[in-house]
C-alpha cells in the first residue's frame, strides 16, 4: 500500500506504522472527565467497514503523525493530511 505523504510525497506503507483511529486526537479534558470517559477512549474502539480516518506515524522517515482516510475493505487512501496540522485548525 502506498500512502502519499503531504511533505515527502508517496511512500511504501512499510515505512509507517498504525497508530489506531483519528479519533485518539480527541482526548477528554483532563478537568471535567469522569473515569468513564477516560475508559472509553482508552478501550472502547470501533471496527468500520467501509471509509475510516487513522493515525500513522512515520517511523522510517521524519517521524510525522499522519491523518490517513482508508477504506478497509479496499485499502483504498482517499486523503493524506498532516496531524498536527489538522489539530491546530480545529
Amino acid at each position: 500500500m502506498i500512502i502519499n505523504h503531504p511533505l515527502l510525497g508517496p511512500r511504501d506503507s512499510a515505512e509507517f506504522v498504525y497508530l489506531g483511529t483519528a479519533d485518539l486526537m480527541n482526548r477528554p479534558d483532563p478537568d471535567t472527565a469522569t473515569p468513564e470517559d477516560w475508559h472509553d477512549y482508552a478501550y472502547l474502539r470501533d471496527n468500520p467497514a467501509g471509509t475510516h480516518r487513522e493515525l500513522w506515524f512515520h517511523d522510517g522517515g521524519d517521524r510525522s503523525i499522519l491523518i490517513v482516510t482508508r477504506d478497509t475493505i479496499t485499502h483504498e487512501i482517499s486523503a493524506v493530511e498532516l496531524a498536527l496540522k489538522t489539530r491546530a485548525e480545529a
